[in-house]
């Protein structure tokens, strides 16, 4: 199997092949790794390959995907024996000594794991450009980001050297890649894939595991690989009547579907991802469901402020790991990981507690926003991809934070009121995904637009909690009316 047949596959499709006998696991895995190496150059969006063990890897033989190469976001998807550092320096010796719930399940399906990709560190930044790793690079312009946290996963989804890779999203991470790529990305409701054993939850329930694919069969079939309880998991949610595959394929039937353009933290919207969103809508429209704009009330700046508490504890705790259990120093963390480490080690935890209680209002408003209407319709992103480096902190800017780190002022930034600055600028470029993580909810990002430049423009989609079988059946329908696999032809000879 060349290059070019390689690509004409989605993952289902490739199952299907080395099922028939029409192609061998290890000629489909020779063909990804050829094309690993071919475009990895241009993107490095692998930054741990794993070829010649892939090559040995005798795949589960009745698995749904046996023989189908994949590879594993380099965070939280943990297997044994293998590193896993989270994009961090300070994680170069985290080696896990037992896979993952997400690696256990997808080895049961059959999948070979080819390598492993890069991620900004600790999955913080919506662009991938990690001081251990570099930049990744979007395949459709190698001068801008793929997006972040899973943007390894994205560029190599989108080049095609594999047909779907992990990811996870604690804040956009597979939507905003996916929206960027020119992907398919769904986020499942919380606690709908297991985390274990390594955690409870993730993000304390914000963030979930699941995959950037090319065609949505492929999502759901890994939903239904990946999805269900493990021992030990703090609760269950209800599980589908059938696969979520078979649920895909179902009519969504006539939809209730409330649009907004406008972002929670009255930031910028690019015109085109306006534009993306107005366009989808009217193809909704034809397609028979009732389109309207509205929006869920809630406090946007109260949401942007709880995200950025979670990002405060989330943080300081990830690098007292790293000290503890790998003996990692203050210089082994990127400057602006130490600055978020220092506001949450200062941050009252009264405080905290009442951010985290607040996701509850959240909840409640996109509560009564689902009483109206069945999904809601908004940009993936707020912006078009930055360029590579556009987003690295300026010369005077990381002055201040060596200050304020080397007078330990923590408390004085959280006292200024700076905290709502730092939120804003933070969330700027990508101020609609953060929604469903706090509130729990599945939410997709589809790829409906490009640009005149050839760019990819993803718009979303959410659902009430438990309620992935609306987004799949909805993507099905427009994957149906507006075909966009064809696009990724342009993609073959680009590097």
């Amino acid at each position: 199997m060349n290059q070019s047949e390689y690509l004409r596959y989605d993952a289902t499709a490739l199952a299907d092949l080395i099922r028939r006998g029409d192609v061998t696991s290890r000629e489909v895995t020779d063909a990804a790794v050829e094309r690993a190496n071919h475009v990895n150059g241009a993107l490095n969006a692998i930054c741990h390959p794993q070829y010649s063990e892939a090559m040995g890897q005798a795949p589960v033989s009745d698995g749904p995907f046996s023989g189908v190469p994949l590879l594993l976001k380099d965070l939280a998807q943990e297997q044994a024996g293998q590193p896993c550092t989270y994009g961090s320096r300070a994680m170069l010796k985290n080696i896990p000594s037992r896979d993952s719930q997400f690696v256990q399940r997808a080895r049961k399906a059959g999948l070979v794991f080819i390598g492993r990709t890069a991620t900004p560190e600790f999955g913080l930044k919506a662009v991938t450009e990690s001081a251990l790793w570099g930049p990744s690079r979007n395949p459709w312009n190698t001068e801008l980001t793929p997006g972040g946290s899973s943007g390894g996963s994205g560029a190599a989804v989108a080049a095609g050297v594999v047909p779907m890779a992990g990811a996870n999203d604690g804040g956009g991470s597979i939507r905003i890649p996916a929206a960027y790529n020119g992907l398919f990305g769904l986020k499942p409701s919380r606690g709908r894939i297991s985390v274990g054993p390594h955690a409870g939850e993730a993000w304390t329930g914000a963030s979930t595991d699941h995959v950037v694919s090319r065609t949505v069969r492929d999502s759901a079939s890994m939903l239904d690989v990946l999805a269900g309880p493990a021992s030990g998991d703090p609760f269950r949610i209800t599980e589908p009547e059938g696969s979520w595959l078979d649920l895909m394929q179902q009519s969504p039937g006539r939809l209730r579907i409330g649009v907004f353009t406008s972002s929670p933290y009255d930031t910028e919207v690019a015109p085109e991802c306006v534009a993306a969103v107005e366009e989808t809508a009217r193809m909704l429209e034809g397609l028979g469901h009732h389109v309207e704009y509205a929006r869920p009330e809630f406090d946007g700046m109260a949401l942007a402020r709880c995200y950025l508490a979670l990002y405060f504890g989330e943080v300081s705790s990830m690098m007292d790991r790293a000290r503890e259990q790998f003996g990692a120093e203050d210089k082994d963390f990127e400057l602006e990981t130490r600055l978020l480490g220092m506001l949450g080690r200062t941050m009252p935890l009264p405080d905290y507690v009442r951010r985290r209680q607040q996701w509850n209002d959240f909840a409640r408003a996109l509560g009564a926003f689902f009483e109206r209407f069945d999904l809601y319709l908004s940009p993936t992103t707020g912006q078009l991809p930055a360029r590579i480096g556009e987003m690295d902190t300026p010369a005077h800017l990381k002055l201040i934070a060596r200050l304020m780190l080397t007078l330990k002022a923590g408390k004085l930034v959280h006292r200024s009121g700076q905290v709502d600055q730092i939120a804003l600028e933070s969330l700027a470029r990508t101020p609609f995904t953060q929604l469903a993580n706090l509130t729990g909810t599945p939410a997709m990002s589809v790829p409906m637009h490009w640009t005149r430049d050839g760019l990819p423009v993803g718009v979303q989609f959410g659902a009430a909690h438990g309620r992935e079988d609306r987004l799949l059946q909805l993507a099905a329908q427009l994957e149906e009316a507006n075909p966009w696999f064809a696009n990724y032809e342009r993609l073959e000879n680009a590097f």
